[in-house]
Parts: structure tokens; sequence; C-alpha cells
């Protein structure tokens, strides 16, 4: 199946602020976080997206508006779609709350240890929004394995703790152990779906170079095909 590339947005005001901004409306990347979408937009600049998925919130459009003008540059110009099953999770009552504040409410130590628990008030469960965000990735790489072949590469670009579920379910973990997982502002973490398991091919990356995302031709000059199972010894 397809790779999909995971970009949590840019840093925004409410990250700075210490406010949980959750599904607010309006709240945009700061100067900081403005340079954070460009930096990782000229890192997926050369790589052949076959496509690029935001959540509807404007952090998230704006940063994924970042990589697609810098993919336009080498490649077909591709405009992102809106997938409101990335969106941030539902946190409800909470929302807007500062998280000094919300860190004394009884719930929190249920978010920290047992979030498969927690309904927000007024708002979603922790198991819905990982069932819902695992739900579209899983359906647009099936929808682009149809349409560019099972090598093709697309981003995702969404929020924290949305893309901590999603790892947390590609590793075969508990959503317990979600909060064991760090994803920064504008990092890559990267997925590969095959046949019978996930991948994890990279984590909370700001860095690294991703050409070598992109599948080598075969001596007879095909994409080599993909395998389900894992190198013994590494590779």
């Amino acid at each position: 199946m397809p790779t999909v590339i995971l970009v949590r947005h840019g840093r925004s005001a409410a990250n700075t602020s210490g406010t949980l901004a959750g599904r607010t409306p309006g709240v945009k990347l700061d100067e900081t976080g403005v340079e954070q979408a460009e930096a990782v937009a000229q890192r997926l600049a050369e790589l052949p997206l076959a496509a690029i998925v935001t959540s509807p919130l404007e952090r998230c459009k704006q940063t994924a508006a970042a990589i697609a003008k810098h993919h336009a540059e080498h490649h077909p110009v591709l405009r992102p779609a809106t997938d409101r099953r990335l969106t941030e999770c539902g946190y409800g009552d909470w929302t807007g709350k500062k998280i000094a504040t919300l860190a004394k409410d009884p719930l929190w130590t249920v978010v920290q240890q047992h979030p498969s628990a927690v309904t927000f008030p007024n708002g979603e469960s922790m198991r819905g929004m990982q069932q819902r965000a695992v739900d579209a990735v899983r359906a647009h790489d099936a929808e682009l394995a149809k349409s560019h072949g099972n090598n093709a590469i697309w981003v995702a670009v969404s929020h924290g703790d949305v893309i901590k579920a999603i790892v947390a379910d590609a590793l075969g973990q508990h959503l317990d152990t979600f909060q064991r997982i760090v994803v920064d502002t504008a990092s890559t973490t990267i997925i590969t779906y095959t046949a019978t398991r996930p991948f994890l091919v990279r984590l909370n990356d700001s860095g690294s170079e991703l050409a070598s995302l992109v599948p080598k031709p075969t001596a007879k000059g095909k994409p080599k095909k993909q395998s389900s199972d894992a190198v013994v010894g590494g590779r």
C-alpha cells in the first residue's frame, strides 16, 4: 500500500499561550509556525506526492498550502483536499481553556493514564478520535493505491493527538499507551501500510532527508514490489 507522511501543523499562538485550541475556529500559525511550515514544505518539495489531505482547521490548511506551493515547483499542481476525519479531537468544554487549569481537573489524570476511557464533556471520545482518523488514512491509502499504485506517497496534515493515535494503531499498541509518543509541530511521521502489517518508517522527524522514501526501480525498470515481511537483522 502507499506511504503516508503525517505532518503536524506548524506552531500556533495557542501552542505558545498554553491554551487548548481544539476546534476553535480561526487559530492560525504564528510567525514561527509559518517558518516551520515553509521548512517542512521544502523538505517534501522533491517528493512525487500523489495527494495532500488536510484537517479542515486553519492551522493545518496553512501548513498544507505551503506544502502544495513548494511541491508545485517540481511537480504538477496538487490542491489540498479537506477531510474532517483528520480534524482535532473534539475536546468539548475543555476547548479554549488554559492547560494549567485543565491539569487540575480530575479528568486530566484519566486522559494521561487511561485515555481509552475518556469522553470529553460535551465532546468526543478519544477512542472515537482514533477510529475515524485511522479509517481516514486507510481509506485514502486504498484509493491512492488504485489510482497511483502501491508505491504512491501522500501527505496528511493533522494534529498532535490525532497523529499519536494513528501511530499507536500502526504499532499495534493500545490507545492507553499513546501518551508515550511525542509529535512536535511541523514534524513528519511516516507509515507504510502493507497487506499484513504497517511499518513505522519515521517518527517525529524534523530534519532528515526524505528522498529515500521514493522506491528504487528494479533491474527491469519497475518499482520494487512491497513486502509485508520485516528484514531479519534490520535493513
